[in-house]
């Protein structure tokens, strides 16, 4: 899980997509949230801490202060803290709302504990085991992390179409239209190469669907760290509008 903060760790709107959303397919997480002012926050956030940390790593606990991260909070809807939600698959799977008792916090820790199929699956995609993902969807044809894990392996080997016939199984998400966009690009120009295909796309967008969509799929993969994605993203606007 390199890259991976934790077990107890703060998360801030910069990296809530890694540290949460990216890391819940593969463990639990728990996002706490919660502001210096509140009185029930001080009280609820260590027996949290206690109870992720007894889990031995199975679960793990995000700390969002909604006061210096307004994106999460208005993600989660947050009217009210102390605020707790499970994350699992990308998905938010349990959660509470106000002050709770030691025994509500262990249940509700102990509800997220090991998944065998998960791990499985998990093990699965560490190992890059194109015939294991593939035996998976034949019983679970709807397994969202062996879909993208698999879809993944095959861009990687330029089984585009077949990619992109495996995703449309499931819902979009950010995962999704990255290795979407992978497939479609195909073998794309490395990194330090982008501008000059972008330049060149950027003459066509208006009145060129099929430039567009490349435009696009392109900023996917730079991603949205690489500094020049958003300069690009307000340039094709500014062509298409």
């Amino acid at each position: 899980m390199s890259g991976f903060l934790g077990p107890v760790f703060d998360v801030g709107d910069a990296d809530f997509e890694v540290q949460v959303l990216e890391r819940s397919r593969r463990q639990a997480v728990v996002v706490d949230l919660w502001a210096p002012w509140c009185g029930p926050c001080k009280t609820l956030g260590p027996m949290l801490e206690e109870a992720v940390a007894a889990t031995g790593g199975e679960v793990v606990l995000a700390k969002v202060n909604v006061d210096e991260n307004p994106a999460i909070s208005q993600m989660f809807q947050v009217q009210s803290i102390p605020a707790v939600y499970a994350v699992r698959d990308g998905q938010v799977v349990d959660g509470f709302v106000g002050a709770q008792g030691r025994s509500e916090i262990d249940a509700f820790i102990g509800r997220l504990g090991s998944d065998p199929v998960a791990e499985m699956v998990n093990g699965l995609i560490e190992r890059r085991d194109e015939l294991g993902l593939r035996a998976v969807l034949e019983t679970d044809p709807a397994n969202e992390a062996a879909i993208i894990a698999l879809a993944d392996i095959l861009v990687e080997r330029d089984a585009n179409e077949e990619a992109l016939a495996l995703l449309e199984r499931i819902p979009e998400s950010d995962d999704v239209r990255r290795v979407k966009a992978a497939a479609r690009v195909g073998s794309v120009a490395p990194d330090d190469d982008f501008d000059s295909e972008l330049e060149s796309l950027l003459e066509r967008v208006k009145g060129d669907d099929e430039a567009r969509q490349r435009f696009v799929d392109i900023l996917e993969l730079m991603g949205p760290h690489d500094p020049r994605t958003a300069a690009y993203r307000k340039q094709l606007t500014a062509r298409l509008f």
